[in-house]
């Protein structure tokens, strides 16, 4: 089953953000890996900056999504204002094997 994580970065934490940026890459990396994570990418606020993340992931179910979630480097550091995970079917535009 497909989740999305809708993560809104908390005001003024852009620092916790490129902090610790390198963890967070790796651990999507290690998602990838094992083939749970189908895509992700930073939210930007209207100057360019990042301020949010939309990362859908493959999971067994809701619980599995949350583990997840709380995992993630950032969400760990405390960058997140609030992560909202839905269960998304995506339906166009679908890569082969996906």
């Amino acid at each position: 089953m497909l989740f999305a994580l809708i993560c809104r970065d908390k005001p003024g934490h852009l620092q916790t953000r490129q902090d610790t940026r390198p963890a967070h890459v790796a651990y999507l990396n290690a998602l990838n890996d094992r083939g749970a994570l189908m895509f992700a990418g930073p939210f930007h606020d209207g100057q360019g900056s990042p301020d949010g993340s939309l990362v859908v992931i493959s999971a067994a179910d809701r619980p599995s999504a949350e583990a997840i979630a709380a995992d993630d480097p950032y969400a760990k550091a405390g960058l997140f204002e609030s992560v909202e995970i839905r269960p998304w079917n995506w339906v166009f535009n679908k890569p082969a094997g996906a």
